[in-house]
């Protein structure tokens, strides 16, 4: 396939008049058009406005897209103990399925291509064929919760560690290496540090198999972990062996010099989630100063429940004009360095190669974005449209793995109105009362 367009190729490389050629799974050609389409007359050829790398979420919640809107105007503790827990623990294998497939149809169709995803503690292997039936490049992971945890969420430490080593023995590297798996504790207030311990141990068993979990998003949870260890939330975690280049910690939002220093230290990635992080109240992440000191920083959505869309372009807007207003500089995180947390920071979170930006011999993941828009008049500059004016639903274009799953705006990848009409129903009708009173109980 030859698509043509304007090519973002990365955040340096714009191709005005370019082209990029697909063959298999891979990218053969990028570059000005006048020089890649003639070395390829018989390729089937699309046009469209603007062509760009998949985006990458960083770190999403797929599973909670059935909750989307239950639990707004609260802070991060009542929203997970009061709500969120008590969602996930109702829900059937079907619904985990529903919901995870609502979850990745929504990035599917605004251009997120790869996504970072913490699960829930049931029903993992529904969402992992949930994935790979829908074309996403993902990775994934099974919860892990054995303290401070509700009726139906609540597990054995050994019995969970196993069951993950399970979904990784039949997961990992599946469908073409599209799906891979991060062994992924909720955070260490429900994690106790036998748990904390033995994911680092099941993740060094296995090679590729990364580590996932949340870390110090808001003040009452960094509370909750020093009471309970003696020890600030990033420390803890690079005691038990969390930290290192196969972790991805989400938010990172209160973190102190010292803290700064381990994650620099030992090459963690951070996921920064700044719309979720200003729904729930849970302040703002020094984002300026981990790109300063090399930290590798990705872009995530978190849940539908928080933010309460999934649309990564809405992340890279507000991501940037979040960092200006703290630091009160407007030359602090511009759409370049926004486009590379979006793109390529997030492929090497996720720990994918060749992934992240357009070029020859790297992995087809491409979307094609509508600028036939009063909104995109005139178009000055491409990439400042693409971090700050454009929406997900200007993406028309979605491939992964040289697969087309999303054409001129329609989905082929899955029945939409189908997967939609069946979330919503399941949605509208959960019960979430007696899952409620029992995560109240457990609640800090």
């Amino acid at each position: 396939m030859l698509l043509t367009g304007t090519v973002v190729a990365d955040s340096s490389t714009v191709y005005p008049d370019g082209a990029v050629v697909v063959s298999g799974d891979r990218i053969a050609a990028v570059g000005p058009r006048s020089e890649v389409a003639p070395r390829y007359p018989d390729h089937d050829r699309q046009s469209y406005d603007v062509l760009l790398p998949g985006l990458v979420g960083g770190h999403v919640h797929s599973v909670q897209s059935l909750g989307r809107g239950i639990a707004d105007d609260t802070e991060l503790l009542d929203w997970l103990f009061d709500y969120i827990l008590p969602m996930e623990a109702s829900l059937s294998a079907d619904e985990m399925e529903v919901a995870a497939t609502l979850g990745y149809l929504e990035m599917l169709e605004s251009g997120t291509t790869t996504c970072i995803d913490h699960l829930s503690v049931a029903h993992a292997d529904r969402a992992f064929e949930a994935a790979g039936e829908i074309g996403i490049r993902g990775v994934l992971g099974k919860v892990l919760m054995d303290q401070r945890s509700p009726d139906g969420l609540l597990e054995d430490t050994q019995a969970a560690l196993d069951e993950s080593e399970r979904l990784i023995t039949k997961y990992h590297g599946a469908f073409d290496d599209r799906i891979r798996y991060a062994v992924t504790p909720r955070f260490a207030v429900s994690c106790t540090e036998e748990c904390l311990r033995g994911a680092r141990e099941l993740a060094d068993a296995y090679d590729g198999v990364r580590i996932h979990t949340h870390a110090s998003e808001n003040r009452s949870e960094i509370e909750t972990v020093e009471a309970d260890t003696g020890m600030r939330n990033i420390h803890w975690l690079d005691e038990v062996g969390l930290t290192g280049e196969d972790v991805v910690l989400a938010h990172c939002v209160w973190t102190d010099e010292s803290e700064r220093e381990v994650l620099a230290e030992t090459g963690t990635h951070v996921t920064h989630c700044p719309s979720s992080n200003m729904k729930l109240a849970s302040g703002i992440a020094p984002v300026w100063d981990y790109r300063d000191r090399g930290i590798n920083v990705a872009l995530g959505n978190d849940g539908p429940p928080c933010n309460n869309t999934l649309d990564a372009f809405t992340e890279m807007r507000q991501a940037s004009l979040l960092q200006k207003v703290d630091q009160l500089d407007p030359t602090v995180t511009p759409a370049s360095e926004i486009f590379e947390m979006a793109t390529i920071n997030g492929a090497k979170a996720a720990g994918f190669e060749k992934l992240g930006a357009l070029r020859e011999g790297w992995r087809a993941d491409i979307i094609g974005v509508d600028t036939d828009l009063t909104r995109a008049t005139p178009l000055h500059d491409v990439l400042s449209h693409l971090v700050f004016a454009a929406h997900g639903d200007d993406v028309r274009f979605t491939m992964v793995d040289g697969t087309v799953l999303q054409e001129h705006g329609e989905v082929t990848a899955v029945d939409a109105d189908a997967v939609r009409e069946r979330a919503s129903e399941m949605g509208l009708n959960m019960d979430l009362e007696d899952a409620r009173e029992s995560a109240q109980e457990q609640k800090p």
